[in-house]
């Protein structure tokens, strides 16, 4: 797997090392049992609560500068999405528990899987790894705490720390200078079209491998990457490709 042409991996976080989704559904699920046992809601009203709590949690904008943490923000998510639904049976302390139950049971699930931690022990051996993150700083460096990635890598960019995270070139050119790379040394790795993909092809990387676990086309209009695989545990075969 020695490579005279890749000197650094550039990694995302999220569904790409792990398993962001599958935490989410756990800890979502376990919210909703609290809902359904302290409100008596029926499965449906429990459903429809987490489903509008996921959408004001996708749509967010968070601006640390107007005052309230992000934890703050995401319990006002959960009174809001129960107000909205049932009306006013929802209490502060309530809203208050169940992003506490949300947030410590994602936290809680989530993980590097054995075979992960073994892929970037192998690979940093022969590389230089970096871990570039989207997402509201707190959240994010909560996460890699949770997971103990951080012997692994190189360097971790918190994109939330910055004013521009992926796609934007900025926020490369930083990895680039810390890691003391060029662009053209690095592989992109990450399942996002939109962020990873895009921002690898904007800042002109060697390769972009796409982690595409459900194994769909890639959309119409959006960046293609040079290289698709279903699993990051898979990347050996890129590297190899690319010697």
């Amino acid at each position: 797997m020695d490579n005279k042409n890749v000197k650094a991996i550039l990694f995302d976080l999220d569904n790409t090392l792990i398993d962001t989704n599958r935490a989410g559904g756990v800890a979502i699920q376990k919210t909703s049992e609290l809902m359904k046992t302290t409100l008596g809601l029926d499965d449906d009203t429990a459903s429809s609560i987490c489903n509008k709590y996921k959408q004001k949690l996708f749509h967010a904008n968070f601006d640390p500068a107007a005052g309230r943490s992000i934890d703050d923000v995401r319990v006002g998510h959960w009174e809001e999405s129960i107000q909205e639904t049932v009306g006013n049976a929802s209490t502060a302390s309530l809203a208050a528990q169940c992003y506490s139950l949300w947030k410590s049971s994602r936290l809680e699930f989530l993980s590097l899987s054995p075979q992960v931690c073994d892929l970037l022990k192998q690979l940093r051996s022969r590389y230089k790894l970096l871990l570039l993150t989207n997402g509201e700083a707190q959240s994010q460096k909560e996460k890699v705490q949770a997971v103990k990635c951080e012997d692994f890598f190189d360097a971790i960019v918190i994109a939330g720390d910055y004013t521009e995270q992926k796609p934007f070139l900025s926020i490369f050119t930083l990895c680039f200078n810390m890691l003391g790379v060029e662009a053209q040394d690095c592989v992109m790795v990450g399942d996002s079209l939109d962020t990873d993909i895009q921002g690898g092809f904007n800042a002109r990387v060697l390769a972009t491998v796409w982690i595409n676990s459900t194994e769909g086309a890639v959309p119409a209009g959006a960046v293609k990457p040079d290289y698709t695989i279903p699993t990051v545990l898979d990347l050996p075969h890129v590297l190899e490709q690319l010697k």
